[in-house]
């Protein structure tokens, strides 16, 4: 039995829903009176929000759980409670208390019980919830308080899609909307706790809908509330881009001028061992009617090198690919064989110094792509978001519409929305001058990027 625990820390990885669902626990433990700290060797509780996507995450978990261990009592002496959470939790609950003694397992749709399994564990019983109630959890949260100037919001969680190579349908479920009502609500809420701008989060985002009611109305309505001042969503799957939402990154000023849509790959073939359901063809032709209506859009996209089978003719199309989107952002990553996936027990797995090769040339095209496009907004003017303190002497970053990191020095502070003159480009960020006169705004540069060329 341990004492039941006053301070508590939550380290969240992976994705940003991961991020939203570390918050949410963070409020959950903070309304049953408990304190949070930035010290997790000093905390009661530490509970590590984890995400299974990438290889060895189950072995960075037990990492992570000896060192918290070991500088806890180096530290203070103390032996603090750890709780498991978020995907890892969900597909190895059992053998994480089994192997970690950890105090509390505790899967990403069942976190709102978080405070009852702190309690049990508490009391020396066994405190394991990886169920996946049709109930969602999000009406057993508490109201939301205050949250930084750019805030996230899960409006969509699970997926359908059952790509070969992905955990998600078996750690987060089906595909499940919430409620209109509901999100609007929480909007609201966090508008009044000081949020200036909302992302709209799912594992596809895009397939939100409710009593007939798809993403771009909910982005529209959204878009009504006088103190909101931009909307963006992530993460979008290329087969429910609809033309309402095409429409909405013209429509609607408050959506920001920025799309995330994976295609991990180039190749036909391959996409369709991975069962992606959309083609390079089908891709592309998406790009175009998006950027028909929102020439200036940053693109942003997700690949995976090495898929199994993947041939040199296969990346070959991959590099292809990139040069005709130009790609304003981009995640990349090697294949890593994720255990009970169709692709872990394929044949003809990629060669770990393949994968190494391919993943250099392709990061070293993509890296081309996203400096051209920082190039290309130089003497751009546009409304930057500002959301923390800079390294330098009175510097802030913030946000651009397309969502660059902005370094500003002069007179601004976090939360302003600020008129900004983009002055000098960098590979991953650029450096923007504040201007005082009329005339930024998030929808004037439509024509004057050619972000695509």
């Amino acid at each position: 039995m341990k004492s039941p625990p006053k301070t508590f820390h939550v380290k969240s990885f992976g994705c940003q829903m991961n991020v939203y669902d570390g918050d949410r626990m963070a409020e959950t433990l903070a309304e049953q009176g408990m304190t949070a700290t930035d010290d997790a060797s000093a905390a009661d509780l530490v509970v590590l929000n984890t995400c299974h996507i990438r290889e060895k995450a189950t072995e960075k978990v037990y990492s992570d759980i000896g060192r918290i261990r070991k500088h806890a009592l180096r530290d203070h002496g103390s032996d603090p409670m750890i709780a498991v959470a978020g995907c890892v939790a969900q597909a190895e609950g059992a053998e994480i208390v089994r192997r970690a003694h950890v105090d509390v397992v505790v899967g990403p749709q069942a976190y709102h019980n978080l405070p009852g399994l702190v309690a049990r564990a508490a009391r020396g019983e066994s405190a394991l919830d990886t169920d996946m109630p049709v109930d969602l959890k999000f009406g057993h949260l508490p109201a939301r308080r205050r949250v930084p100037p750019s805030a996230f919001l899960t409006v969509q969680e699970g997926c359908d899609k059952f790509c070969t190579y992905c955990v998600v349908p078996y750690t987060r479920g089906a595909e499940v909307s919430r409620g209109w009502n509901q999100v609007v609500d929480e909007a609201k809420a966090l508008v009044d706790a000081g949020a200036k701008e909302i992302t709209l989060l799912g594992q596809n985002v895009n397939a939100w809908e409710d009593d007939g009611k798809g993403l771009h109305d909910l982005i529209a309505a959204l878009a009504d509330l006088p103190a909101l001042h931009r909307i963006r969503y992530t993460t979008s799957h290329p087969n429910d881009m609809t033309q309402g939402l095409i429409e909405a990154h013209r429509d609607i000023p408050k959506l920001m001028p920025f799309l995330h849509l994976p295609v991990q790959a180039g190749s036909d073939r391959i996409l369709a061992a991975m069962n992606r359901s959309h083609t390079r063809a089908s891709y592309l032709r998406l790009i175009e009617r998006v950027r028909a209506v929102r020439p200036d859009i940053a693109v942003s996209g997700d690949f995976i090198v090495g898929f199994p089978g993947e041939s040199e003719a296969d990346f070959a199309d991959t590099l292809s690919l990139l040069d005709e989107v130009r790609h304003a952002q981009a995640f990349s990553f090697k294949y890593s064989p994720r255990p009970g996936t169709p692709a872990a027990t394929m044949a003809d797995q990629v060669a770990p110094q393949v994968m190494d090769e391919r993943l250099q040339r392709l990061q070293t095209t993509l890296g081309r792509d996203q400096a051209a496009f920082n190039a290309a907004t130089v003497g751009a003017r546009c409304t930057v978001l500002m959301e923390r303190n800079g390294k330098l002497p009175g510097q802030l970053i913030g946000k651009s519409p397309w969502l660059q990191s902005v370094h500003v020095v002069g007179d601004a502070a976090i939360g302003d929305l600020v008129d900004v003159e983009i002055a000098a480009a960098w590979p991953n960020s650029v450096t923007g001058v504040i201007v005082k006169d009329e005339g930024a705004n998030e929808t004037g540069q439509r024509a004057k990027l050619d972000v695509a060329a």
